[in-house]
């Protein structure tokens, strides 16, 4: 991954604003990473084709979005309404998936219902009502990912969010009933704290554990969302169909004002 000084020029001298040298970044580092899944991926005796790469491009902006398209990305995630939202609108050309995956609050639901195609963070009845009823409006069906929280209590939400394990079955079953909305499957953020800390392999693992579950009754809700730049492989080797990976493609950059 190439470092910038504090004028923006990189290492050899140029200026990382240049578009070409901020697309041959890109490049290099999507290489690192798509080498990083496919090694993951071949030590797990799984098919490459079984991981989708999604570019987590919060705090970058759209220039970065249309440079990643070039290049193939076609999975990109926001946590943020008030920067995806522009930014979506400004990449509304392109043929790209949006997943929204940081915490929500109701009064950005309509919002978040414009642009995204995925939402990873349902963690709540009253998330799962207002969703459904902005899909509903706009016409669209959002795919929906409930997002458990491995540190919470029985009937607890995370630090960073998602429902405890025993509310996985509620949300699912609303989910699956509301107008809109499509069941799709699972997400975690690996935990800071509780059983899990510092245990990536063993949390992804448990994750899996609750997608088995959650496929019983849900058959086509086989979508699980694990893992990031620094833990890709164990969530590859837990069985994670995606990985959220932001700054091992993206480097350091400054946020967006």
């Amino acid at each position: 991954m190439t470092e910038h000084d504090a004028t923006g020029r990189n290492a050899a001298g140029r200026n990382a604003d240049d578009p070409e040298v901020r697309r041959a970044e890109l490049a290099a580092n999507l290489a690192l990473v798509e080498e990083r899944i496919a090694s993951a991926c071949a030590a797990s005796g799984r098919a490459r084709e079984e991981v989708t790469l999604i570019v987590v491009t919060k705090t970058y902006p759209a220039s970065d979005v249309r440079l990643l398209h070039e290049l193939g990305v076609r999975n990109v995630a926001e946590n943020r309404d008030q920067d995806a939202a522009p930014k979506a609108a400004e990449c509304a050309d392109l043929d790209l998936k949006w997943h929204f995956v940081g915490q929500l609050q109701t009064n950005k639901v309509r919002s978040v219902v414009g642009y995204a195609d995925v939402v990873q963070s349902i963690d709540r009845m009253k998330l799962v009502t207002a969703l459904s009823a902005a899909a509903v409006r706009a016409g669209r069906e959002l795919g929906c990912l409930i997002q458990v929280a491995l540190d919470a209590d029985a009937g607890a939400r995370g630090e960073r969010g998602g429902v405890a394990p025993d509310g996985i079955g509620e949300l699912a079953a609303a989910i699956d009933g509301a107008s809109g909305l499509r069941l799709d499957g699972l997400m975690t953020v690996a935990p800071l704290a509780g059983e899990y800390a510092g245990r990536q392999r063993d949390a992804f693992e448990r994750l899996m554990e609750f997608s088995s579950g959650l496929r019983v009754g849900h058959p086509a809700a086989n979508m699980v969302s694990a893992g990031m730049s620094s833990d890709l492989e164990e969530a590859v080797a837990a069985g994670a169909t995606h990985v959220r990976v932001g700054t091992a493609v993206l480097g350091v950059r400054p946020r967006l004002g």
